[in-house]
């Protein structure tokens, strides 16, 4: 069993620790990675940020209905060569 991460391992567990997937263990692990590593607390920080930033965007995107029509128009347009 491991006890300490190497860098790579820790932006690994960043990672899945800001969409959740990290298990306790892990972010244990991290923690204590984070505290000795300059590096990755930056990345972590700015990995925090971006998340953060995503979410606050309110982003709207298409419902798949309307993405598959969409889809079947572009290709419909490709296929029948779309003159305007």
């Amino acid at each position: 069993m491991k006890f300490f991460l190497k860098c790579d391992d820790a932006a690994h567990v960043c990672d899945k620790t800001q969409y959740k997937e990290a298990g306790l263990f892990d972010k244990l692990m991290l923690k204590i990675h984070l505290l000795m590593c300059k590096l990755c607390r930056g990345y972590a920080k700015r990995n925090t940020k971006l998340t953060k930033t995503i979410q606050s965007a309110d982003i709207k995107t298409l419902c798949p209905e309307e993405k598959e029509r969409l889809k079947t128009r572009l290709q419909d347009e490709i296929e029948n060569g779309y003159n305007s």
